[in-house]
């Protein structure tokens, strides 16, 4: 199988390929069956609008459900190339903030999200395509974190609850506020510690797509 044949196959569904890696026993990566181990890892991702214009064109107006919807799309990827999709979202729970720092030139910024270099904040993991022959992926040249320069750290002020603090995010504390009138400018913009941020400014949400995700991570955190 080809790199740039998976790519384009990413791609044509809606998402960004956000690269990959030859795992090892210590990235805890699941086996793609009984003693079948993965030899190579590509994550898959959106940037900015690049996956909300398509689950916005085909979205099921009775569901709206982006997890579905990504399972959808990337488990028929999997069936088409001979993977295994992994999930984020789906339990077990999978450590994709490590994955992705050995994947691309990801690092966690002061309030726990991943950060990239031209992306910024205006990014997410939405799955993992797990092969079993081995793919050459190339690595980017190393970028050091764009936090690195930012000394006023405006991301850890922004929050009108100040819902970060001491390298934790108090999710209480930004679910009540959303629920609340006050909450309307987070629900209706996206989060105002993410707006805070000065990079990837190129890539940050429209109100829609911001609109829908607060409203679904509200929607989960109340159940």
């Amino acid at each position: 199988m080809q790199l740039q044949t998976i790519i384009t196959r990413i791609e044509k569904a809606g998402f960004v390929a956000r690269g990959g890696f030859k795992p090892g026993p210590a990235d805890l990566v699941p086996d793609i069956a009984e003693g079948v181990p993965v030899q190579t890892l590509i994550l898959v991702g959106n940037a900015g609008a690049s996956m909300w214009k398509s689950f916005a064109k085909e979205r099921d107006p009775g569901s709206d459900l982006l997890d579905d919807w990504t399972k959808e799309k990337l488990d028929d990827i999997a069936e088409e190339i001979g993977a295994k999709a992994l999930y984020p979202f789906t339990q077990p729970y999978h450590p994709f903030q490590r994955w992705a720092q050995k994947a691309e030139d990801c690092h966690i910024s002061p309030i726990g999200i991943a950060i990239h270099p031209d992306y910024g904040l205006w990014h997410a993991y939405r799955g993992a395509l797990a092969l079993g022959e081995r793919i050459d992926v190339p690595r980017p040249e190393p970028r050091e974190s764009p936090c690195l320069s930012c000394l006023d750290k405006p991301c850890l002020s922004a929050c009108p609850v100040n819902a970060f603090q001491d390298d934790s995010y108090d999710v209480g504390a930004c679910v009540h506020h959303l629920g609340k009138p006050d909450g309307s400018k987070c629900m209706s913009g996206g989060c105002l510690a993410r707006h805070a941020c000065p990079f990837g400014r190129d890539y940050v949400y429209s109100g829609e797509q911001a609109n829908f995700l607060m409203s679904a991570f509200l929607a989960s955190n109340r159940r």
